[in-house]
């Protein structure tokens, strides 16, 4: 027995130095050599003179996005580059003077990230490339009712046209005409570019993917930064698809025609400062003489709104777009899941309500499943008695103990393991919630009522400072919020209404659990929490029913 003992306090002290462990010295992936590109960045930095955001854009000759447009910024007319888009309906944070989001930025800056299109080939012929300066035809304001177009002519007799378009959210389309007026054959390649320098800073979740993304070859293709510098670029032969770069909420993105074969990939380019790329080319065009080609394609730059990326992927015929956030293994119930709890909002108006309605039709979903299982533990919990006696009478005798303990289950009509189906059928539905409240945008600085301001994030407020009455910030692991400790007490009162485990030491163990589960919980989003605490209310009032009933 106290071999039992010091084994239950060695598992407990063991888990509460894992989980205090992980709160103060959290787990990154290849710290040292994270380390060495921040310190490298801002060598690089330092060597070379990074301008302000806003004074490299007044620098150059710019077209403007009108206030027509979900995005607000503007394209550079040198190399016809599109370095500059914030997001007008999004804020960096809660606060109502928070910025707004930027998403791309110009060269010069301290975080350059922007989008390129043009031509190459392997002729000697005058392409317009990165240090082009477009002349701009008509309009000089680019809106989701004004597009624009640019022309550049080079000293062989090629003309090179550009149209660029804009919708009422984030979908660029642009269209690319080369007429070849020399007197000779010409051969180009089209190609398109995102390109990202410096390494970003991640959620820092492995759960969530960030960086290069594709859908090529009809396959989702998700690379880490650190795994793109160890294994060098990667390249994939595809009919249409899209590659672009993405981040938690926001994605840069290239769409091809969707018709057209391409070579699309990603890279890292190691000069002075790391530099991520995800690209495409297309096949080789042949012009003769007098000839003209035209090209259509389109880029995404924004928010990734579920319903916008399911509305594109279909209206243009891109695989897999909605990939782009991560639903992760279990995307047939994750999917679903967002779905079901996006409509649920518009009709409640409120994330939080309708998790709570999400909650209940689950419960409704598993009722004859969780009521069977109810009903076996009440009988479990009558047949308590019987099963010490036997296991008192025949403690030196474990063969017989156990034959005696399934005679009496086989009596009774008991399905000791009836309890558990419940618990496996709701584990991937958690994943999927979970999945759902931490990576959709949809769930960002969703409020529910009192004081949680975002259902996305764990729980603000914490038992060790009276829940802000006391003016003191505890270390990060103590920050144990109000829902965590109610999912906690339903938790618990949810163990007395259950049979106790006939072993001792399994006993003390589940008496442990919830203590267990307040630490694990406080770190999850509100939602979440809020999701598994009404849930346990719902079968607490489930199963005192049926004990109820059974007397």
């Amino acid at each position: 027995m106290n071999e039992q003992k010091n084994l239950l306090l060695a598992i407990v002290a063991s888990l509460i130095i894992l989980l205090i462990f992980q709160y103060l010295f959290p787990t990154e992936k290849k710290p040292a050599q994270e380390t060495t590109k921040i310190e490298k960045t801002e060598t690089i930095k330092d060597k070379f003179k990074v301008l302000p955001r806003v004074k490299v854009i007044e620098n150059d000759q710019r077209i403007y996005l009108s206030n027509s447009s979900r995005i607000r910024g503007s394209i550079s007319l040198k190399g016809a580059r599109f370095d500059d888009i914030i997001l007008k309906d999004y804020k960096e944070a809660i606060n109502p003077e928070a910025k707004e989001v930027t998403l791309l930025s110009p060269k010069n800056t301290r975080n350059p990230y922007f989008i390129e299109l043009g031509w190459m080939s392997q002729q000697s012929i005058n392409l317009p490339n990165k240090d082009t300066i477009w002349e701009l035809i008509g309009g000089k304001e680019l809106g989701p009712e004004s597009p624009i177009s640019l022309k550049w002519k080079s000293p062989d007799g090629l003309e090179f046209f550009r149209k660029i378009e804009i919708d009422e959210n984030f979908l660029i389309s642009i269209e690319q005409k080369i007429i070849n007026n020399s007197n000779k054959e010409i051969s180009v390649t089209q190609y398109g570019r995102v390109n990202r320098t410096g390494t970003p800073k991640t959620s820092g979740f492995y759960i969530l993917h960030e960086g290069p993304i594709g859908v090529l070859n009809d396959r989702l293709i998700e690379i880490d930064y650190d795994d793109l510098i160890d294994d060098g670029s990667k390249t994939f032969i595809s009919k249409g698809g899209w590659v672009g770069i993405t981040d938690k909420y926001w994605l840069a993105a290239l769409i091809p025609d969707q018709s057209t074969r391409i070579e699309g990939g990603f890279k890292a380019i190691l000069k002075n400062i790391e530099r991520y790329q995800a690209q495409y080319t297309s096949g080789e065009l042949i012009l003769e003489s007098g000839e003209k080609v035209t090209i259509n394609s389109n880029i995404f730059v924004g928010a990734k709104e579920v319903n916008l990326l399911d509305k594109y992927s279909k209206s243009l015929s891109i695989e897999m777009f909605d990939r782009a956030v991560d639903f992760g293994w279990f995307y047939i119930i994750t999917k679903p899941l967002f779905l079901l709890l996006h409509k649920l909002s518009g009709w409640f108006g409120n994330v939080g309500l309708s998790i709570l309605a999400l909650t209940v039709l689950i419960r409704i979903l598993l009722f004859p499943l969780a009521n069977k299982s109810f009903k076996s533990m009440s009988k479990m919990k009558i047949l308590t008695p019987k099963m010490t006696e036997i296991r008192e009478r025949y403690k030196n005798d474990k063969l017989k103990m156990q034959q005696e303990i399934m005679s009496l289950y086989k009596t009774e009509k008991v399905n000791p393991l009836s309890g558990c189906l419940p618990i496996l059928v709701q584990i991937p539905i958690f994943f999927a919630l979970y999945k759902v409240l931490f990576v959709t945008l949809e769930t960002r600085h969703a409020p529910f009522y009192g004081w949680v301001k975002d259902l996305s994030a764990p729980d603000p407020t914490t038992i060790f400072n009276l829940f802000g009455l006391l003016n003191f910030n505890p270390p990060s692991f103590l920050m144990i919020g109000a829902w965590p400790l109610l999912m906690a007490l339903t938790m618990y009162l949810q163990q007395k209404l259950n049979p106790a485990p006939p072993d001792p030491l399994q006993a003390k163990i589940m008496s442990f659990l919830p203590l267990m589960f307040l630490f694990l919980f406080a770190t999850f989003p509100a939602g979440l929490v809020i999701y598994w605490t009404w849930n346990n209310i719902l079968s607490i009032a489930q199963q005192w029913i049926i004990m109820k009933k059974t007397k």
